[in-house]
Order: C-alpha cells, then sequence, then structure tokens
C-alpha cells in the first residue's frame, strides 16, 4: 500500500477547525486512489505529523502550500526528520506544493471563465523575503488575462502592491489560497473594503470541488519539491 500524507500551514490561534477540514480532503483523496493510504497534518496542530507517519517508513508528503521555498525544502523535511522518519529515497519524498501545479493554474483560469469577470483581481499571500510566492501568483494572472481577455492584477497581503491599494479596480476576486483561513475570512475582504472594491469575492481556489482529483493526479506523479529555485521563479529585474 502506498503512503501519502497532505500537510498544510493550519490555523494556530484554532488549529482544529483547519485540521477536520483537511482531513475531509484527504478522505476525499484517498477515494480516487483505492489502495492508497492517505492521511493529513498541519504544521499548527501539536504533534500532527508526528504522528501522521509513525509507523510508516515510507511515503509520499504533499504540501498543501501556494509555493515552494522555506516549509516545504526546509521546514517539512525537519520536522519529519525530529519525528524519526528517513527524508529522501527508500524514505519520505516531499512533492511540489499545490501551488505550484499547472493543473491548479488551468483551474484558476476555469474559476475566472466561470465566473464571467471582467476585471479580475488575484489575492495572494506574496512575502517580503521571498519572490517565489509573487512569481507564481503573477504567472497566473497573466494566463488568466490571456486565456479569458479580463484585465488582471495581482495583489497581495505581505507585500505590494497590496490589495488595499488596488482602487477603483475589479468585479471578481479570486484568492490563490489553498484554505479557508483568516487570511480569506477576514483580510482579504478587509483590504478590499478599503479599496473600495464593490465586486465578488469567491472561493479560494483550494475548496474547488475538482481540487481532490489534482491531488490525486499529483500524488501519482510523483513530482518532487524543486531543489533549490522555484521552477516559476521570473528573472531578476
Amino acid at each position: 500500500m502506498q503512503n501519502a500524507l497532505i500537510v498544510a500551514h493550519g490555523q494556530p490561534s484554532d488549529p482544529g477547525p483547519a485540521a477536520r477540514t483537511l482531513e475531509g480532503l484527504a478522505r476525499r483523496v484517498a477515494g480516487l486512489l483505492p489502495g492508497w493510504q492517505i492521511s493529513s497534518a498541519t504544521l499548527a496542530e501539536p504533534g500532527a505529523l508526528s504522528r501522521a507517519v509513525e509507523g510508516s517508513a515510507a511515503g509520499l508528503v504533499f504540501p498543501l502550500f501556494m509555493a515552494g521555498g522555506w516549509f516545504t525544502r526546509v521546514n517539512i523535511p525537519g520536522k519529519l526528520a525530529e519525528a524519526g522518519a528517513k527524508v529522501g529515497p527508500g524514505g519520505w519524498t516531499v512533492l511540489e506544493p499545490f501551488g505550484c501545479d499547472p493543473a491548479v493554474h488551468d483551474l484558476c483560469v476555469r474559476l475566472v471563465q466561470e465566473a464571467g469577470g471582467e476585471e479580475v483581481i488575484l489575492a495572494a499571500h506574496g512575502s517580503f523575503k521571498s519572490s517565489a510566492p509573487s512569481d507564481i501568483a503573477c504567472h497566473v494572472a497573466d494566463r488568466i488575462a490571456q486565456e479569458t481577455g479580463a484585465r488582471v492584477r495581482a495583489g497581495f497581503i505581505d507585500q505590494a502592491p497590496q490589495l488595499s491599494t488596488l482602487a477603483g479596480f475589479g468585479d471578481i476576486c479570486l484568492p490563490f489560497f489553498a484554505a479557508e483561513g483568516g487570511h480569506v475570512a477576514d483580510d482579504i475582504p478587509a483590504a478590499l473594503d478599503a479599496a473600495g472594491f464593490r465586486g465578488r469575492i469567491l472561493p479560494p481556489v483550494g475548496v474547488d470541488p475538482r481540487v481532490p482529483g489534482i491531488i490525486a493526479a499529483a500524488l501519482m506523479r510523483c513530482t518532487p519539491v524543486c531543489a533549490r529555485s522555484c521552477r516559476w521563479a521570473r528573472p531578476a529585474g
């Protein structure tokens, strides 16, 4: 039997609900992969990752993250090692994260097509420390614009251009997030309200019912996380 573990950030202030939501996602993915054992763990829930790998010598770790970086290349492997799990050949393999999958980018395009937006805000987290999250978001924004004909702007929570500065723009907003946490429920609406946004905020891409199939396909492909820089990185300057 093949083992796979879906890992997400979770919600540090209240880890229970996010952990239960992730368990539900793991069950839906398992329903698409007969013969696989699919479990889940959030980093916010103390001891969850250690419990998930206990007794399993090898498997796949699927990061439900929107970009590669420190969490996927350093933090998760480190926590696996702390739990006594071998990381690498013959042990646990950390796969490319959710947001890096071209199938997720395809889904973002379809979601905008289905919503019928003409001015689209792609709301993403961003980072003041790494360009990888914004590089991927900008790639997705470009694809949406090219394939739908909509005017598209990426806006961020943790870097410029911040969502609150996109005044007078947008009839729909697509959150480029894996789950409905505090950023989606609170931060994005507050920032858009500050910008005078009066359009529709769509559910985050990660809760779409097509996502379990995307994750199942990613597990079957078994593409490891990029060893160094993100494959969606944009040239400097």
